[in-house]
């Protein structure tokens, strides 16, 4: 996306998947590098900033790698470029608070923390090699552990037995399994499990309670973390929730969230957001290229607008 420094959208795009841990380096440098290439061209004027906040930008020597494969590119030459995670994009779509703290909770789960000083707490968020667990693909795959042991006797009954092969279309758990066994199903197909898990805990299941509680306190865990290790004690603090899972705003689940939270930090404030990361990327981008602060509330607005609307529509501007 191109804005100009007065808030308005010049050109809008978009692309295909940029994470360089799963799509490798030079997949993840092409999509970038089209898309940036195309808005530039697009909006016909000089570049002031880049800011390029992408999944897969964990460590800082995945975030140095990034920008030396991007360093001789011509948008790259042609002005100063952030890269970094884009968490940091999610936290400033929820809050403009010099203090703050973002978790999200989609396909995976990962969680940063800013300070007014500059200061940041950040985790490597590479699943759980390195302590993590939840997310849509987490809570996918306990529900269907839990359905597997219930179908065959090891564990407590649960509507997963019906309701895991109702979503894939199956006439029973094991027409599932097998499956996913034999590739008729892809394993990334379970994550669209977690709408059906936050329901049947709703609907009183108790396997299906435990997961969300689980994921609750998880979630509210990452966030206390990140606000021990920036001493935010006593600070009133927004906490942006954002994410496929946490923007559905399952009641259970943010009273899980809040529970696990606020005992430790009672001026923590839960902000769950719907809005697409992008907004805070542009936000975050013209603030490096200097334009005021109204210039940039206006940017949020119309980026957020321009999101949101169906692929092909031409930009609000």
């Amino acid at each position: 996306m191109a804005v100009d420094l007065e808030g308005t959208v010049l050109a809008f795009a978009r692309g295909g998947a940029s994470n360089a841990q799963t799509r490798g380096l030079a997949t993840a440098v092409g999509v970038v590098d089209a898309l940036v290439s195309q808005v530039r061209a697009e909006a016909g004027l000089p570049v002031a900033a880049v800011g390029a906040y992408l999944a897969g930008l964990d460590l800082p020597q995945e975030i140095t790698t990034f920008r030396a494969a991007v360093a001789d590119l011509a948008w790259a030459r042609e002005a100063p470029v952030r890269l970094d995670n884009d968490m940091f994009a999610l936290l400033r779509t929820g809050t403009d608070a010099p203090d703050a703290v973002a978790v999200v909770c989609g396909t995976g789960i990962n969680c940063v923390g800013v300070r007014a000083d500059g200061r940041d707490a950040r985790f490597p968020a590479l699943g759980p090699i390195s302590g993590d667990w939840g997310g849509g693909s987490g809570i996918a795959q306990e529900a269907l552990w839990y359905a597997a042991r219930a179908e065959d006797g090891r564990g407590d009954p649960t509507a997963f037995t019906t309701l895991i092969p109702r979503y894939f279309g199956e006439h029973d758990l094991t027409a599932v399994v097998e499956g996913l066994h034999f590739g008729r199903i892809a394993h990334d197909d379970l994550t669209g499990l977690a709408p059906v898990v936050l329901a049947a805990a709703r609907d009183g299941d108790p396997v299906a309670r435990s997961i969300v509680d689980r994921l609750g306190d998880e979630i509210g865990l990452l966030a206390r973390v990140a606000l021990d290790r920036l001493d935010l004690h006593d600070a009133r603090v927004p906490v942006v929730l954002g994410g496929g899972v946490l923007a559905a705003e399952d009641p259970g689940l943010l009273a899980r969230v809040h529970d696990a939270l606020t005992p430790t930090f009672p001026r923590a404030e839960l902000r769950p957001t719907r809005e697409r990361p992008i907004v805070g990327a542009a936000a975050l981008t013209l603030a490096d290229a200097g334009a005021d602060p109204g210039a940039v509330a206006r940017a949020r607005a119309r980026v957020a607008a321009v999101a949101s609307t169906p692929v092909g529509d031409a930009p609000v501007r």
